[in-house]
Formats: structure tokens, C-alpha cells, sequence
């Protein structure tokens, strides 16, 4: 009997945790796309930040998996500590809606919904509609797991050992709560952790306050998970994970010694169902959790910026920033932060090109070697940053996920092209010219200059349409490297006549300068690669597509065709 009943209780936990998976890879395929604007929209307000995170965990199943997500989006300083209290407040609530779903017996029709997600999923040709059913065929797996697992503890109510055993933990509430924080940082889910025990409950197998124990042990377990993928990040994402132990840790301190008080006022609210009876428990204690702690939000971020205080960093020192690995399981947020990596990459190429008409019309070794430990940045950003797109395309991706992903590759390589260009030929032609004290002419310097105010313009035109993934702005950088083209042949046609006319430009400085151009025109080659990436790897919007049509300032209403 026991082989059987551990084999049958192994089957319906991996039903239960698969099913939750699949549940929840649906739904953040559906609303993935708007997560992170909503998360750092929707959380300036302590309440609005509350309720957002308990959707957001609704959707998730998971007051775990939003936390990391948490971790991540602070990491890279989208939504601020005190926004991120009222969000994991809202987290705790959220989780309680499947304890509520499971006293509910949705697990008497999970056979049916896993029907119908099944038949949805093989008889849909939309991704949107395959997502649904896939959301669907998860939910109905998990209360399947559930059911088969109650099925399984059945017998079980009358086996004295079995009996004995949980006696003893309902003799121990330390030892309960111990092993069912312990459980629930092993699987990963305090849902799954609340499930068994409401299962144990309906069964008539343990007493309720033995149950509010373990939804004790259950609570704070499931902040373990957060604070284990916070080690080795940012302080900030550390003080997320922090808060959210905090809050279940102190809240179990609180509930501890009233607990049979407790128990009473549940059973009073209702009397003879143990599965609501648990369910409400659980619920109760997190909405009280979190009643208590919303008032004093701001107060708490600074004692846990007291708790876990800034690290020091030595001077110089540039690293990844936003690159948080927690977030590769949720594609749509970890691009987004690949994204903002990219940002800084671009802002460190434009101060380095910003630089390069000064440093040859006066040159400094100081500039000189500044640009080279900036171009050192530029190599090691966008290493990470492409590695960290490529551990991303290893995930199940939407068509346009993957392709957002390899045009952001491209993006990234030709931006740390636009480096090397400046390292290895500017740098080294501005050396060159001071070594050998030449100078240019007057009209070679402003055709120079010219040349340089022109990258700078497709420069400033590209940064703006990577971050708006604007078509209309990226088209307009293709035309620049049109008009860039077509004055470096100006120039050197001109550097030509200058020679011809045997002016002070002669051949010694000839060399130099036809490789300055040339330099540029490189540059403003790999702006347009950029640009093409956009247009071509990237999906553009119909606004853009109007932007295209009609200009910048046209009217934004979507056409009544199908786009």
C-alpha cells in the first residue's frame, strides 16, 4: 500500500507543479508584453501597487515567481524599493486566490478543463488562441494533481503510523512550520505547499491549528526562493528579497502566540467546512500582513536600506547592469533589460564619438586614453549583453520575441564595431598626426567638422529609434548615411582640388586625412547596419507603418483593414 501511495502522491505532485508551469508560461505569454510597463506604470500609488501585484501573482500562480521578477525589475531600477513593498504586498494576497479555487472543489471538474485546453491548443492555428488553451490545460492539470493526491490520502486517515506522525507535528509548531518552509522552498510554490494541506484538512487528517501551523511554515518558505536569486545582484534587488522574508517572517511572529484565537475566529466565520476553514486562513493572514505594513512602506525601505547597505565599488569599474539572469524564464521582461543595456551602450559610444573632433584638432593624451578605457567598456557590455540574448533565445519564444532578439545581437555588434573603428583607427590616426606634427587645413578642418556634425546627427536619429523601435526614425538614418555618403565623396574631391592647387595641404597630411574620412564614413556604415536591423529584424508597429506613409506628425488612428 505504501509503494502505492508514494508513486500515486509523486504522480500528483508533478501534475500539480507541471501544471502550474504550463498555466503560467501561457499566461505570461498573453500578458507578458505589458508587464513591465504596468509594473512601473501602476506602482506609484502604495494601493494601485498593492492590487497590480495581486493580479499579477493571479496570473503567475506564484507570489514566488513575481517576487524574482521583483528582484529583477529593481535590479534595474524600473520601479524604486517603496514601489516594490506594495507590489510583494499584493503578491502574498494574490496566492491566496488558488487555496480559495481549491475549497471551492475546482478539482472535481479538472478533467474537463484539461479537455478543452487540449482542444484548443490542437484545433487553434493563432499563437494567441494556443496560449489560452495552453493557460487552460494548465490550470485543469494542477487541480488534477491535487484531486489524485486527496484520492491518494484517503486510506490513509485510518493508518495509525500516519496518524501518529502528523499527532506529533501537531504537537510541535516549530518542527510543523520548519518542514513546511522546508517543503515549499523544495518545490518552488507555496501553492502547492497550501494545497497538500488543505488536502490533509478535507480529509479529516489534521486538526486546523496543525494546518495554520504549516501555513506558517508554508509562508515563509516561499520567500527563500526570492532571496536565493538576489545573491550575487544588486543591493537593491537583495533588499526586495529581504522585505519579503521580512513581512511573512514578522508576520508569523505576530500570529504565532494567538494562533488558537485564530483558529476560532476562522471556524466561527465558517463553521463546518475545514477547506474553506484553511483557505481563509491563509487568506485572512496575508490580507492582514499586508493592512499592516502598507501605512509605514516608506519607513521600511529605509531600514532595509540600514540592513543591507550599499557595497562599495571601485572607482571606474562598469558592469552589467540590468542583465538579471532571474529573468531569462520571463523572455519579455529579460529583453526589455537587454534593451536598457543597450541604452548605456549607446550612450557611451556617442560621448565617445562626441569626442573624436576635438581630439584631432587638439590633441590630448588624456582624451586619447579615456576613449580607449571607454571603448573597454563598450567590448565588455556587449559581450554580456549578447550572451545574455542568447541564453534568452534558448527559451520557447514567440516568432516576434526571436526576431526582436536577434535584431537587439546586431544592434549590440555593430555598436561595439563603432568601438573598434574609434579605437583602432581614430585614436591611432590622432596619435598619428600629433607624432608627426601636420596639421590640416582650414577648409579640411571644416569639411571635417562638417562630416562629424553629420555622424553625430544619424548617431542622435539611430539611439531615438532603437529606444522607441520607431521604423520612421530609422528610415530617416537611412537617408543621413545616404547624404554622409554622398559628402565624404564631396570631401574628397575637394581634398583632391586642394592638392592640385598646391595649398598647405599636401601629401604627407593627404594619408591621414583620407583615412579620418574614411573613418567616419565606417561609422555612419555601421549606424545604417543598425537601422536596417531595426527596420528589417525588428517588428514594426502600424504607427510606424504611418510614420512611413504620412510623416512623424500624422494622425495616430489605427486603418479599419486588418494589419
Amino acid at each position: 500500500m505504501w509503494t502505492e501511495v508514494a508513486l500515486s502522491l509523486i504522480g500528483g505532485m508533478g501534475l500539480l507543479l507541471y501544471g502550474m508551469y504550463i498555466m503560467s508560461e501561457g499566461l505570461q505569454k498573453i500578458a507578458g508584453q505589458k508587464l513591465r510597463t504596468l509594473l512601473s506604470a501602476l506602482t506609484q500609488n502604495r494601493i494601485v501597487g498593492m492590487l497590480v501585484g495581486a493580479l499579477v501573482t493571479i496570473i503567475f500562480q506564484s507570489s514566488t515567481a513575481t517576487t524574482v521578477i521583483l528582484v529583477g525589475l529593481t535590479s534595474a531600477s524600473i520601479i524604486s524599493l517603496r514601489q516594490t513593498l506594495s507590489v510583494i504586498l499584493g503578491a502574498d494576497i494574490g496566492t491566496t486566490v488558488t487555496a480559495q479555487l481549491i475549497a471551492l472543489k475546482v478539482t472535481e471538474i479538472s478533467l474537463p478543463i484539461v479537455g478543452i485546453g487540449a482542444t484548443v491548443i490542437f484545433f487553434s492555428s493563432r499563437d494567441k488562441y494556443k496560449r489560452i488553451g495552453q493557460a487552460l490545460m494548465g490550470f485543469g492539470l494542477l487541480f488534477l494533481g491535487l484531486k489524485i493526491m486527496s484520492d491518494t490520502m484517503y486510506p490513509l486517515r485510518e493508518d495509525p503510523f500516519f496518524k501518529n506522525m502528523l499527532m506529533n507535528i501537531s504537537d510541535r509548531p516549530i518542527l510543523a512550520i520548519v518542514l513546511a518552509a522546508i517543503f515549499t522552498f523544495l518545490v518552488h510554490s507555496s501553492a502547492a505547499t497550501i494545497g497538500i494541506i488543505m488536502v490533509l484538512a478535507m480529509q479529516g487528517m489534521i486538526s486546523l491549528i496543525s494546518a495554520i501551523y504549516l501555513l506558517f511554515g508554508a509562508n515563509i518558505g516561499t520567500s527563500f526562493t526570492a532571496v536565493l536569486s538576489s545573491l550575487g545582484s544588486t543591493r537593491e534587488a537583495q533588499r526586495v528579497a529581504t522585505a519579503h522574508f521580512l513581512f511573512k517572517l514578522v508576520g508569523v511572529l505576530i500570529f504565532l502566540p494567538f494562533t488558537g484565537f485564530y483558529a476560532d475566529l476562522v471556524r466561527w466565520i465558517i463553521p463546518n467546512s475545514p477547506g474553506f476553514q484553511v483557505a481563509n486562513a491563509h487568506t485572512i493572514f496575508n490580507v492582514a500582513i499586508a493592512l499592516l505594513f502598507l501605512p509605514f512602506t516608506t519607513y521600511f525601505a529605509k531600514l532595509l536600506e540600514f540592513i543591507v547597505p550599499e557595497k562599495q565599488v571601485s572607482n571606474g569599474e562598469i558592469k552589467p547592469k540590468y542583465l538579471d539572469d532571474s529573468l531569462i524564464s520571463t523572455p519579455t521582461i529579460a529583453i526589455g533589460m537587454a534593451l536598457k543595456e543597450i541604452f548605456r551602450i549607446s550612450d557611451i559610444i556617442t560621448e565617445m564619438v562626441a569626442k573624436c573632433d576635438k581630439l584631432f584638432k587638439d590633441y590630448d593624451t588624456e582624451m586619447s586614453e579615456k576613449l580607449l578605457q571607454m571603448e573597454d567598456y563598450v567590448d565588455g557590455l556587449s559581450e554580456s549583453t549578447n550572451q545574455y540574448l542568447t541564453k534568452i533565445m534558448r527559451q520557447p519564444l514567440t516568432k516576434d520575441d526571436f526576431n526582436r532578439c536577434m535584431g537587439l545581437v546586431h544592434i549590440t555588434k555593430d555598436y561595439e564595431h563603432i568601438g573598434d573603428v574609434i579605437e583602432k583607427n581614430i585614436v591611432y590616426l590622432a596619435e598619428s598626426k600629433n607624432a608627426n606634427n601636420t596639421d590640416f587645413s582650414p577648409d579640411a578642418y571644416r569639411e571635417l567638422t562638417a562630416m562629424h556634425h553629420k555622424i553625430m546627427e544619424m548617431l542622435h536619429v539611430v539611439n531615438t529609434a532603437v529606444v522607441n523601435n520607431s521604423c520612421y526614425l530609422a528610415e530617416k538614418a537611412k537617408a543621413l548615411h545616404d547624404e554622409i555618403v554622398d559628402l565624404e565623396f564631396r570631401i574628397r574631391m575637394s581634398h583632391f582640388a586642394r592638392i592640385r592647387m598646391g595649398g598647405s595641404d599636401n601629401e604627407n597630411t593627404s594619408s591621414i586625412y583620407l583615412d579620418i574620412v574614411n573613418s567616419y564614413l565606417r561609422i555612419a556604415e555601421h549606424l545604417n547596419n543598425i537601422a536596417m536591423a531595426l527596420t528589417d529584424e525588428v517588428s514594426c508597429t502600424w504607427q510606424d507603418e504611418v510614420e512611413l506613409i504620412y510623416g512623424p506628425d500624422a494622425c495616430p488612428v489605427k486603418p479599419a483593414e486588418n494589419r
